[in-house]
């Protein structure tokens, strides 16, 4: 019997954010922000994938990249105008804040949601509504 060995890598991105690779197989290239701290930072095939536990929830497929530590940042690049417009509040998700990187400079371009901004357009529900568990 011949095995497969998958590794993910599970981030806070998700398909409610980038959903071009889970709706049409686009391929955004996947890059640490930083240099691994890692035990074993040593490269390898992962799937990298969203928390949001749809089959579909996945910014990436076999995409050789060093095994992240914990807390480790994620760049998914060229995602632009066209996926912020696709983005979505599906499970309650808010939206990230853009982040426009220029060579070497960045600087955000839109603030992050709150949970207020999410639920601002709500009426006529009990105050305790919806409940922040941060």
């Amino acid at each position: 019997m011949l095995w497969t060995v998958l590794r993910f890598v599970v981030t806070d991105g998700s398909m409610t954010e980038v959903i071009r690779p889970s709706l049409y197989s686009a391929h955004h290239h996947i890059l640490l922000t930083e240099p691994s701290q890692a035990e074993d930072p040593t490269e390898r095939v992962y799937d990298v994938v969203g928390p949001v536990c749809e089959c579909g929830d996945f910014l990436g497929k076999d995409r050789t990249i060093p095994t992240p530590h914990e807390g480790c940042g994620l760049a998914v690049f060229d995602v632009g105008a066209y996926c912020s417009s696709m983005a979505s509040n599906y499970n309650m998700r808010i939206r990230p804040a853009e982040v426009l990187v220029d060579g070497a400079t960045w600087r955000i371009i839109r603030r992050p949601e709150t949970l207020d901004d999410m639920t601002r357009c709500y009426t006529g529900l009990p105050p305790d509504s919806f409940i922040s568990h941060d």
